[in-house]
């Protein structure tokens, strides 16, 4: 079962340049760091694919063994997984996490 998990965990990555996976969804997060990732993206007028991990217990358990990282949400840009929410606040506010975007080609350069 698990790799039938990961090998869909591996296309979604794949086939999406940016991936949060996380509590809810970009329009109704149910959790304050899956909409604190949200709202990070958001401001930066990044286009990313939302899974609800609680749609899927299955899968909620698969993605943090796939990264063996123990919390939601998990951000994934052109397949790499970048980290979860304190992770993703840290770069925003030093500027790492638009200069990654930038040299990935998901933003442009300001």
């Amino acid at each position: 079962m698990e790799n039938i998990i990961f090998d869909q965990i591996k296309k979604t990555i794949t086939n999406n340049d940016v991936v949060l996976y996380m509590k809810g969804s970009a329009v109704f997060p149910q959790c304050g760091f899956s909409a604190a990732v949200v709202q990070i993206l958001s401001q930066m007028g990044v286009p990313f694919k939302d899974i609800n991990i609680l749609e899927d217990n299955t899968l909620r358990e698969a993605i943090k063994e796939f990264t063996q990282w123990p919390t939601i949400p998990q951000l994934y840009v052109k397949g790499e997984f970048i980290g979860g929410a304190d992770i993703i606040r840290e770069m925003y506010e030093n500027g790492e996490l638009q200069t990654l975007l930038q040299d990935k080609g998901i933003i442009a350069a300001a």
